[in-house]
């Protein structure tokens, strides 16, 4: 290839035919001599008359111009112009392409497999074999060599990870023979890299690749001084730049909203940027993560846990102070474990019960008012925890003696119990090791906690399981019952310390903690979680998405404390039994800072320059050129008038590239999209924010719109994509609705006009598309944001299709209703309860209305769908039975689209045998 700036020629002998163009320019130029001038008498009799053909003595110049252009640009077109080409060094050998697959990938994940793409096809052409390896994944064993055309397929599966290698530079010690490296970098510097760049090196040249944009990271946040601190990084100082913060969490409907939103500004030359956003306590509770506007990183996502949540305590004393001795109140030692983590509140316990905290603490409080009590029951009914200490007025109170109190976890014997003083026999009992079953499992007992006095429970077969802690005796100490969603949990001994040694340490506080009475902020210490097993609730992606964790494992609390993300403890939200807790990706004393190589390695960018060929550009030039050649022939020669000339401008116009015609312009837009929806019959789908679903849901709907013209009288146009927020619902029969786990949320007045469609015999189709997976017994994040999206519609009962709906025989005879997958839980409006068989019919009287909803996750679309030449897109099974299982799919749409058009008019044939019989057939 013979290359001259930004243009490469595969064919570069061709142009020597350019040498040609002066010849052709002279001989095009030559005319033939002057003829003799003769005056002849009767040439006076042709004076006036005129030809109607004339031609010219010599050809124009801008003629001859034309000409040369459109010989020219045949010449470079067959020469083979390539725009862009690639101007590098053919290699050999095997060829290592490594790529970080970091979350700090993340942030332009399509160039960097646009780069590796380019990198194959390099290879493809120089015959190397290439081994494709990211430091997320290390391969076992020796590197996978193989075709680069072999890797291909794998580029669409590929993910980054949303953590960093640990063992990098160990595994490129270990690596064997030679081989070249292209090294995509994720622009991060870590203590491993320049071990595996020397490792690197010593088996052949590297070339090193990195993005230029910044890299962005939040980290997580604390509550200090009444306000939530953020504070981001930057891995490269800069000049001067802000950044938005958003606040995410579910507002009051249970809807995820955007709670908040703030700025943060990097000063010049800084790295690290602060922010102290102050909220009120019931909307700082209500947020479930932070994360930086657009930026797409798993580090620009901070997920809160029970840290930031601080929760409402409510302290109630049955007693006041004892003259003002501070040390002596009931509530005291509460108030100083509680103040630095939980909001506290004070008053009567019917104020109390209006603020609906917590946690309610009870500290030696005996009896309560019948209303009171019902009010507290129906509380911790509803998911409150109810806090009781014992004390004198306990113990002297004929509380929970002959049957067990409502708001007591169990029954107490009287008078109580001493122990250590003067009239006793004992010394002051110390605490035994928690078990297994205790919330408390894993605390370490101190040795100089003990108890001299307690109020005991009464024996009873029921005991043991509500015992969560006990004295070495085995007298209960602590006591739970579970009452609806909430509990009442006693401790049997004073909230001071005048029953026991128990509030003066640090046991004390983290009880508190395990029963989730307090939270936080600092990060729980492997003692504090040791003992517990945590699952996780939700995982942080490498692209910044939180996503359902499905059925995993649970983690040890011994492994969670100080857990680093990893493949065993990816980042998102762990659950315990009364907590949560986040792992985010990087941790509040993370740093971030710029990869830095040495002089001798050349780091390039990430931007890939795609080769484009000109030859159909340049022949067609040169075509048109000899076009407009032939028009200014005919117009010289005098040809090219009257009719003639109409006609020539008409083949030429027609010749043209046009845009699409539109008639009235000046439309309003609104009476064009009714204009296109209501002319013809049009099957819609819902827009999802995601063009690649959107695509496939249009295709989708344009496959079965073509089935449904070749096969029945119905006749659809091209189908629409929806907007709900803008678009109008009542111009469709039928909506497509693909559910995807990201998609946004609808606003009230969405739902509102859903709503109206769905009562005005509107049909939606949802489809959440994971019928492959869906039957394995866990909910799957479509299956749930199905649930989130339905929550607000009103959708009356539905029950699974049974074997006479309508469904069922609407055009075809079906019992199983395919798409892509072959699921069988497809769910539409349950039949009356009245509904009965007519006998002589295979079918009951559903009545005439139409299912508003059909549910499954058979991901239908996919199997109707064709591309722009009428062939399928996607694969369905394999084989014959994957064709019939497309066939039955376009059955099932068939049905399903005549269902939406004619109603259950196929159940009006239970009428047919009193028809009959009236007729006296």
């Amino acid at each position: 290839m013979w290359i001259v700036g930004p243009i490469g020629f595969t064919a570069p002998w061709l142009l020597l035919g350019l040498l040609a163009l002066p010849i052709l320019w002279i001989l095009l130029r030559a005319v033939p001599p002057a003829p003799i001038r003769r005056r002849f008498p009767g040439v006076a009799l042709l004076l006036g008359l005129q030809d109607d053909e004339h031609q010219t003595d010599k050809t124009p110049w801008w003629l001859l111009l034309l000409r040369a252009l459109a010989i020219a640009a045949l010449i470079l077109g067959f020469a083979g112009p390539v725009l862009n080409p690639s101007d590098r060094e053919a290699g050999s050998g095997p060829l290592l392409v490594l790529m970080d697959g970091t979350w700090a990938d993340a942030r332009d994940w399509p160039a960097r497999l646009e780069r590796v793409e380019q990198a194959l096809d390099e290879a493809a052409r120089d015959n190397r074999p290439v081994a494709l390896v990211t430091l997320t994944d290390l391969p076992e064993g020796a590197l996978p060599f193989r075709a680069a055309s072999d890797w291909f397929a794998v580029l669409a599966g590929l993910a980054p990870a949303a953590w960093q290698p640990q063992d990098a530079g160990a595994w490129a010690e270990g690596l064997e023979t030679s081989f070249d490296t292209i090294w995509l970098s994720d622009g991060t510097s870590q203590n491993w890299r320049a071990d595996v760049l020397a490792a690197l090196e010593q088996r052949g040249s590297v070339r090193v690749f990195q993005s230029p944009r910044p890299v962005f990271g939040l980290l997580p946040p604390r509550f200090e001084d009444g306000a939530i601190q953020l504070a981001a990084l930057r891995a490269a100082a800069g000049s001067e730049r802000e950044v938005t913060v958003t606040a995410h969490g579910l507002d009051p409907n249970g809807v995820a909203r955007e709670l908040a939103r703030e700025t943060m500004l990097f000063e010049d030359g800084q790295t690290r940027a602060e922010l102290a956003l102050s909220l009120p306590p019931e909307l700082r509770n209500r947020i479930t993560r932070f994360q930086l506007e657009g930026v797409r990183s798993a580090a620009a996502v901070s997920l809160t846990d029970d840290a930031l949540k601080r929760r409402e305590v409510a302290l109630i004393a049955g007693r006041d102070d004892r003259e003002g001795l501070q040390l002596l109140s009931p509530t005291h030692y509460l108030e100083q474990a509680l103040a630095p983590v939980a909001d506290l509140l004070g008053g009567s316990l019917s104020d109390v019960l209006l603020a609906n905290p917590d946690v309610i603490v009870l500290a030696d409080v005996a009896t309560l008012p019948d209303a009171q009590v019902q009010a507290l029951e129906d509380w911790v009914t509803e998911g409150g925890l109810l806090l009781r200490f014992a004390g004198p007025r306990q113990a002297a109170s004929d509380i929970s003696r002959g049957t067990e109190d409502v708001l007591m976890p169990v029954r107490l014997r009287a008078g109580g119990r001493s122990v250590g003083g003067a009239m006793s026999w004992g010394e002051p009992k110390s605490l035994r090791a928690f078990g297994e079953a205790s919330p408390f499992h894993g605390l370490s007992v101190p040795p100089d906690v003990t108890v001299s006095a307690q109020v005991m429970a009464e024996p009873d077969p029921t005991l043991g399981d509500r015992t969560i802690a006990s004295l070495t005796d085995g007298t209960p100490l602590v006591t739970r019952k579970r009452i609806g969603q909430g509990q009442v949990v006693l401790f049997h001994v004073t909230a001071n310390a005048e029953w026991s040694s128990l509030p003066l340490s640090g046991l004390f506080v983290s009880m508190l903690e395990r029963l989730a009475v307090s939270t936080r902020p600092a990060a729980p210490s492997v003692e504090d979680l040791a003992g517990t097993t945590w699952s996780m609730d939700e995982v942080l992606t490498a692209f910044g998405q939180v996503e359902d964790a499905g059925i995993l494992p649970g983690i040890a609390g011994e492994d969670l404390a100080g857990a680093r993300p990893s493949p065993d403890t990816p980042p998102g939200l762990y659950a315990g039994e009364d907590r949560r807790i986040a792992l985010n990706v990087l941790d509040a004393d993370a740093t971030l800072a710029a990869a830095q190589w040495p002089a001798r390695i050349a780091v390039e960018g990430m931007g890939v320059v795609q080769e484009q060929d000109l030859k159909g550009w340049l022949l067609a030039a040169a075509l048109a050129a000899l076009a407009v050649d032939v028009l200014a022939s005919l117009w010289l020669a005098g040809r090219l008038t009257g009719p003639r000339a109409a006609a020539a401008m008409l083949v030429f116009a027609l010749a043209l590239p046009v845009g699409e015609a539109r008639a009235q312009d000046d439309r309003e837009p609104l009476g064009d999209f009714a204009l296109e929806a209501t002319t013809e019959v049009v099957l819609a789908h819902v827009l999802t924010a995601d063009a690649r679903l959107d695509d496939v849901a249009r295709a989708g709907l344009e496959g079965l719109s073509r089935t449904l013209f070749a096969r029945t009288s119905i006749e659809p146009a091209a189908p629409m994509g929806v907007n709900l927020e803008t678009d109008e619902l009542a111009f469709f029969p039928f909506l497509y609705w693909p559910i995807s786990p990201d998609q946004p949320i609808p606003s009230d007045a969405a739902y509102a006009k859903l709503n109206t469609y769905l009562r005005g015999g509107g049909m939606i189709l949802f489809d959440t598309r994971d019928a492959d997976v869906a039957g394995f017994g866990a909910a799957t994040p479509a299956g749930r944001k199905l649930q989130e999206l339905a929550r607000p519609l009103d959708i009356p009962p539905l029950e699974a299709v049974p074997a006479d709906h309508v469904l069922t025989r609407t055009f075809y005879l079906l019992q199983d209703f395919p798409g892509r997958h072959a699921g069988r839980d497809v769910w539409v409006e349950a039949a009356p309860p009245d509904a009965e068989a007519v006998e002589g019919m295979p079918f009951r009287n559903l009545n005439d209305n139409v299912t508003p909803v059909v549910i499954g996750g058979n991901d239908w679309a996919a199997a109707w769908a064709i591309d722009d030449a009428g062939g399928r897109m996607f694969p369905v099974g394999r084989g014959f039975a994957g064709e019939r299982q497309r066939e039955i799919a376009y059955r099932f749409g068939i049905n399903l689209i005549m269902h939406v058009l004619t109603g259950n008019y196929k159940s009006d044939q239970v009428h047919v045998p009193a028809l009959l019989d009236r007729l006296g057939q």
